[in-house]
């Protein structure tokens, strides 16, 4: 399923965004494949987690350039994950984007300084523009 028009939007200056390192953290399986094939079709290298209690693991291995995460997880949730990231030294620079259905959702995400939210169900362009945005700078 490649479409110029979204691989546009994921290329700076023309060129995939190589060596770009995506951690996605969801508890649904569907948002992972689809956020896993569009970001790595754009060049990202993705790394889909759906067990949130193996995220800190996977950040210590992988050592992603952003963290997308579903908000509301079993057994450690988005905004688990992200205060944590927020307030550890080593990490803290790790831009964070939040994906939530949740009515409470973009408070929440500013209120535990996430840098990002989309709202679910997000529009693939819009995925990869905060994306880009985030990992441009």
């Amino acid at each position: 399923m490649e479409t110029p028009v979204l691989k546009s939007h994921f290329m700076k200056g023309g060129q995939p965004m190589a060596g770009k390192r995506i951690l996605v953290c969801d508890d649904d399986e569907a948002i992972l494949d689809v956020t896993t094939l569009v970001l790595e079709d754009s060049g990202y290298e993705v790394t889909p987690v759906i067990e949130s209690t193996r995220i800190y693991e996977v950040i210590d291995r992988f050592k992603p350039d952003l963290l997308l995460l579903d908000l509301w997880m079993p057994d450690l949730s988005g905004e688990d994950i992200t205060r944590f990231v927020k307030t550890d030294e080593a990490l803290r620079g790790i831009p964070v984007i939040i994906i939530s259905a949740s009515s409470e959702g973009r408070r929440i995400a500013e209120e535990i300084r996430a840098d990002g939210f989309l709202p679910k169900p997000f529009d693939i362009d819009s995925l990869v523009e905060m994306v880009a945005r985030y990992t441009s700078q």
